[in-house]
């Protein structure tokens, strides 16, 4: 099963307004998953005998972790998006191509986003963290709560207050891509070409091999490893080529708000709806000015055109997010067969949402209104009404 689903999307001077880095994600997911937002304080782990446990399966542990706020879907130990106390954020993407996808358990493209926001304090050094545990464990299992299938290999967009990086993978091979200004997205498909900042020491030698380069014309990492014509990518309809047209059109005036226009896109499909739709969103505000606070905007909630997003910053002595926790079930990931019915995860946010959406479209219903709102009109009436629950909770 191969859904196109997420985009992850990062902006930076001078695109941006006030030397700031704006990073943005919208993960979708099974319209039935709940994703909660969670925060883990930083630890010092004194026994590194102990493992790791992960998603699946166990790994070894480092020494000291980060604090991070994670949007995760509530079933699984990794995450589709967050941030850490140092100001990385991390977002991923399912991507597939011609290295066949594992179906052996290992590490999950989420687990590795949460595992490089606990390990490191930059962008470059969440890379390092990402693709030394692929190298050592791999990457696979299934992706999905439940009896359906959905495995895939990964991209990340990794963020910090100075630069970002596109990585990219193939089973245990992989490319990645320094930004240093501008715009840069990434979708469901293979996006560094030609420009290559660091990349797999055998990733060459393994597509000669494979018979998918033939070492003589320029290396281009999207078309040898998928089957992309990488020269129609930026012209080809698809979410990839939406976002890349949404970034550039207000290049040079991206603001935090400006990120959030763009994830609440519908014509372009980032804004999914459907079987998978956009189950959480989030907006991060990185000034490269160190002494200002980073500030992380979370949904907890779908659909971002229906939702509020929600600030979080790091200080010191945070209280355990709890409205937007999930209640947990022993280990029914590993459990063999897993619940016959799916158990439910709905953190109390998210019922809360459900009812003011419902209050909202009923109200929508008795007013039978002819003439259709504007969408910002209809957006502010949401937030209205979803403020409204919230407040009397």
């Amino acid at each position: 099963m191969e859904p196109c689903s997420c985009d992850t999307f990062v902006a930076l001077p001078p695109a941006t307004v006030n030397n700031r880095i704006i990073f943005g994600k919208n993960s979708d997911r099974p319209c039935d998953e709940v994703q909660e937002v969670v925060y883990f304080p930083a630890a010092v782990h004194d026994n590194l005998k102990e493992h790791l446990k992960c998603t699946y399966i166990e790994i070894d542990q480092v020494p000291e972790t980060y604090a991070i706020v994670l949007s995760r879907p509530a079933w699984l130990w990794g995450a589709e998006m967050g941030a850490n106390e140092h100001g990385v954020c991390i977002g991923n993407e399912a991507v597939w191509g011609r290295e066949e996808v594992c179906d052996e358990e290992a590490l999950l493209g989420m687990d590795l986003v949460r595992l490089g926001l606990e390990r490191a304090d930059t962008a470059e050094k969440a890379l390092n963290v990402i693709v030394d545990l692929l190298e050592k464990y791999g990457q696979g299992g299934n992706c999905s709560e439940g009896k359906m299938v959905f495995s895939y290999h990964n991209s990340f967009l990794i963020a910090d207050r100075n630069e970002a990086w596109v990585l990219e993978t193939a089973g245990k091979y992989w490319a990645a891509e320094k930004v240093q200004e501008g715009v840069r997205n990434i979708s469901n498909q293979l996006s560094i070409t030609t420009k290559i900042d660091r990349e797999h020491p055998d990733m060459r030698s393994y597509a000669k091999q494979k018979g998918w380069w033939d070492g003589k014309k320029e290396f281009d990492f999207a078309a040898t490893y998928s089957y992309l014509d990488t020269t129609k990518m930026m012209t080809s309809p698809g979410r990839y080529c939406e976002g890349y047209k949404l970034l550039n059109k207000h290049k040079g005036n991206i603001t935090f708000e400006t990120m959030m226009e763009i994830l609440r896109d519908k014509p372009s499909g980032i804004n999914m709806e459907g079987e998978f739709l956009t189950t959480a969103s989030m907006v991060s505000i990185l000034p490269q000015d160190s002494n200002v606070p980073c500030i992380h905007f979370l949904t907890g909630t779908p659909d971002p055109e229906r939702s509020v997003f929600k600030p979080f910053i790091f200080i010191p002595n945070i209280s355990q997010l709890l409205d937007t926790s999930s209640p947990t079930f022993e280990d029914s990931v590993k459990k063999k067969p897993q619940f016959n019915i799916k158990p439910d995860r709905r953190h109390l946010l998210y019922q809360k949402h459900q009812q003011a959406l419902e209050i909202l479209d009923n109200k929508e219903q008795s007013m039978r209104v002819p003439i259709v709102p504007h969408p910002r009109q209809h957006l502010l009436l949401s937030v209205f009404w979803i403020w409204a629950i919230l407040i009397g909770m």
